[in-house]
């Protein structure tokens, strides 16, 4: 074979993937390749990576079109009714909570606010999945682990309003929730600094010879960053007792996933080359998740190592208070996704087997609202972002070290505290 002459050749091109559709487009979700619910098979606790390389690329489905759980990972639930309830509850509260704090930013309450509208099964879901004392590293669309783990709902909200019952005290953005008791780490404003975080905490649990397991969560564009592959690293290494969770709500702040994904496949792909096992599920789907959820916390918890969890969902509200996603995709793409409502998926399940109804969940909807709402005036009654009671100047040289050196002595006088 002949060595083309390099004159010859054509001159050197990058490709940028591109989203399928812009605004005004039609919106188009042929890509994602759905199997029917109850199709996907569970193997066992233990499988060998290698012999289920095949579940990172298709989603893991428990509810079907008429809300029967179906199929092996339905089998394989530990959940009854009264939960299952309990889990549509947490949902409801969630979104009932998110649309209340959007209003609250909106009238200049507060500075900032990120809803989960369409994510809420998965934080929901997962945290059942939990014991006392496990860690969750999450981002800032996990709030639901927080309400499904009985966190107080005014609290959550004096954390918003950073008023003087916030319990960070004004040195977080609000919605960076933290709460120690409640398995939810201070959350960084730093994306994927948390991965490399829960892999830490996982193998400091193991080297102790503790029982508590760590869960990691990411969204899909922030698996992009050198902190996800070192996470990655660690975790395969030493096996470390964590679940690896990537939430693919199909975009980042502005970027449609493929930017980060690149040429993968699948988010759950990642794993692969680390061999860590993968999972990638249906993340409207409240059993599915709760399903997988158990099957990865099972596996650290009898020190099988790591599992990387995709959760495929759809982010159905903007990014934050300060985005625009009318701007990059199509308004009507939220209602195309195929996956559906993650709350009213759970309603028909509930439904279909005889444990709910129209009239209750419309009754349900209405008491859950009114809790909501006498709870923000409770939490507006002590301050918001303008008025009211707030944290003291003096508090932002608090907890910085465990005993304050001179330097923040001088300063703190020199404030005048």
């Amino acid at each position: 074979m002949e060595t083309p002459d390099h004159n010859e050749m054509p001159p050197l091109s990058l490709v940028v993937p591109e989203p399928e559709v812009r605004p005004g487009d039609q919106p188009d979700f042929s890509r994602v390749e759905i199997p029917r619910a109850g199709t996907v098979r569970r193997p066992p606790v233990d499988a060998d990576p290698e012999e289920i390389r095949d579940l990172a690329f298709t989603i893991i489905r428990v509810l079907n079109r008429d809300g029967q759980a179906v199929g092996p990972w339905a089998e394989a639930l530990e959940i009854d009714a009264e939960a299952l309830k309990e889990g549509l509850r947490h949902m409801m509260t969630l979104r009932a909570y998110d649309a209340r704090m959007m209003m609250a930013q909106r009238q200049q309450k507060t500075s900032f606010y990120m809803q989960h509208l369409g994510e809420e099964a998965i934080s929901c879901a997962f945290r059942r999945a939990l014991n006392p004392g496990d860690m969750n590293f999450p981002t800032y669309r996990q709030a639901g682990l927080l309400i499904a783990g009985g966190y107080p709902l005014k609290t959550m909200m004096c954390q918003v309003y950073s008023n003087d019952q916030d319990p960070m005290r004004g040195r977080q953005l609000p919605v960076m929730y933290s709460s120690k008791e409640h398995g939810f780490f201070s959350i960084s404003g730093n994306l994927a600094t948390q991965y490399i975080q829960a892999v830490g905490w996982a193998m400091a649990s193991a080297i102790s010879g503790d029982r508590k397991i760590a869960a990691a969560w990411i969204g899909d564009g922030s698996t992009a960053e050198s902190d996800f592959h070192a996470a990655l690293v660690f975790a395969s290494t030493y096996k470390a007792p964590v679940v690896l969770n990537i939430v693919n709500n199909q975009w980042a702040i502005s970027t449609f996933q493929g930017i980060a994904r690149g040429g993968s496949g699948t988010f759950a792909a990642r794993g692969h080359g680390f061999g860590i096992p993968a999972l990638r599920v249906d993340g409207n789907d409240y059993l599915a998740v709760l399903a997988a959820a158990q099957w990865a916390a099972e596996r650290a918890r009898l020190n099988l190592g790591p599992t990387v969890v995709e959760y495929v969902t759809y982010r159905a509200g903007g990014h934050s208070t300060s985005d625009d996603p009318s701007a990059y995709r199509p308004a009507e793409e939220s209602a195309a996704w195929p996956l559906g409502d993650p709350i009213l998926r759970l309603r028909n399940h509930l439904i279909a087997i005889g444990e709910w109804s129209e009239d209750r969940h419309a009754q349900a909807e209405a008491e859950i609202l009114a809790e909501v709402v006498a709870t923000q005036k409770e939490a507006e009654a002590i301050g918001t972002l303008h008025q009211g009671l707030r944290p003291s100047p003096a508090d932002m040289f608090d907890d910085v070290y465990a005993e304050m050196p001179p330097h923040l002595l001088k300063q703190r006088h020199e404030a005048g505290f």
